[in-house]
């Protein structure tokens, strides 16, 4: 009983850390390829919603807060964090955390019911939460700046709008990438448990 204990800590750690360099080249990808104005899309949450299936929501927050580091260290909140440094460190970190943290706990509820559901869902919920912290955050700590944010990028929105304009179209892309992509998040699972 005890070495299947360490065979399964040994598993999820070895995973998790080949998640966490998954997500660091991804997002590294994304940051130098930024397609949707000053944000780089999140295509490192294949690798979190994967990682938050395989080993749990913990290592889902912990891929996450891999994300969010990732994001602050490359550059891709800079225009965010001329307003408020506080403010950017504690959204970007928390949202990753956060969509992390939802895709495992989604997949480890739904599992026991559907695993190709259990995937879905979380492959689902990741840009979901990752988006809704971001206008959460946006709300809280950037309202005020609002209109010089719209000037920086162009926008002819103003208040929240803005935040919502900027984050809709990296939304839909994430989340599309994620729908197609589940299927692979699937297989991925599968592979993994026939080898055990």
């Amino acid at each position: 009983m005890n070495s299947q204990i360490k065979k399964k800590k040994v598993e999820t750690l070895v995973v998790t850390a080949m998640m966490t360099a998954l997500v660091v080249v991804f997002q590294c990808i994304a940051t130098y390829t930024a397609w949707f104005g000053p944000f780089s899309t999140a295509i490192s949450l294949i690798p979190i919603v994967i990682g938050a299936a395989m080993c749990g929501p913990l290592a889902g927050a912990w891929l996450g807060l891999v994300f969010g580091v990732v994001v602050l260290a490359t550059g891709g909140a800079a225009l965010f964090m001329t307003f408020d440094p506080f403010g950017t460190y504690v959204t970007v970190l928390l949202k990753g955390m956060a969509c992390g943290f939802a895709a495992g706990i989604v997949n480890k509820l739904l599992k026991k019911f559907n695993k190709t559901v259990a995937a879905v869902t979380a492959a689902i919920i990741c840009p979901i939460v990752n988006t809704g912290v971001f206008l959460l955050g946006g709300l809280i700590f950037f309202l005020p700046y609002a209109e010089s944010i719209a000037g920086i990028v162009q926008l002819e929105e103003s208040g929240f709008a803005v935040f919502i304009a900027l984050a809709a179209a990296n939304f839909l892309f994430e989340l599309g990438m994620n729908i197609l992509l589940s299927p692979v998040i699937v297989r991925v699972l599968d592979i993994v448990k026939k080898n055990k």
